[in-house]
């Protein structure tokens, strides 16, 4: 089973600051037919104006994957962490047992992200938070970003506290990815920027793709494409 879920039909709400649109319900925006596919709960298409951002907020026993696409954000948190992290690269927060943090645009042009939220399989651990460089060019493949996945655990990546991981890469205009997909797991993939098919089934940017009971997904570049993909367990 492959499901688009268009752009067009996302939950939005524009704060001035933010416009915000969300893949499953979140905040003020409630659908029940769009409650996320567990572990997988948040994704959030966010544009953050020039100056503002989110002040310090609590979380506690998430997973918090926060992947740039323009401009940059700063992190802060009560653990004394701080850092930039700029467009292609990502950041990952555990909230374990409590964190409070605030993600700011100290830039001066206007920040893009994928906000992702994954329930942690571990509770209370202690809170941590990472930033990483990944390589501008994946040679037309998607490579694992951040991962608690037994398979990654050799690999550079960002650890998670679930069994889950998170792929990212760019595909030129005319190239392919062939993905397999484990018994009882399942994808959900968005494309930045760019448009692709999944299985001869097309979707346009920012559309929203979930994949199930499918063992094998062929991946084609209508356009140059950027594209995220989160690799879950079924719950």
């Amino acid at each position: 089973m492959i499901s688009i879920i268009p752009f067009q039909t996302l939950g939005a709400a524009n704060h001035g600051w933010l416009d915000a649109h969300h893949h499953f319900s979140f905040a003020r925006y409630y659908d029940p037919q769009r409650l996320g596919y567990p572990p997988l709960l948040v994704w959030n298409d966010d544009l953050i104006k020039a100056g503002t951002g989110f002040d310090m907020h609590p979380h506690d026993n998430m997973e918090i994957i926060t992947y740039i696409r323009q401009g940059a954000i700063t992190h802060r948190d009560n653990m004394g962490n701080s850092g930039r992290t700029v467009a292609g690269d990502v950041q990952v927060m555990s909230a374990g047992i409590g964190i409070y943090h605030s993600e700011h645009n100290d830039e001066t042009e206007d920040t893009v992200l994928f906000q992702i939220w994954i329930q942690s399989a571990t509770q209370d651990v202690k809170p941590r938070w990472e930033t990483k460089a990944f390589p501008k060019d994946t040679n037309n493949h998607l490579i694992p970003l951040v991962s608690g996945r037994e398979i990654h655990r050799e690999l550079d990546v960002l650890n998670i506290y679930q069994n889950a991981a998170i792929y990212a890469g760019v595909i030129k205009k005319g190239q392919s990815f062939d993905m397999s997909i484990e018994t009882n797991r399942h994808v959900y993939m968005v494309a930045a920027t760019g448009s692709i098919t999944v299985n001869g089934q097309n979707a346009t940017a920012r559309d929203g793709i979930h994949i199930k009971d499918i063992k094998q997904i062929k991946i084609i570049a209508t356009e140059d494409a950027e594209i995220v993909l989160a690799d879950l367990p079924v719950m």
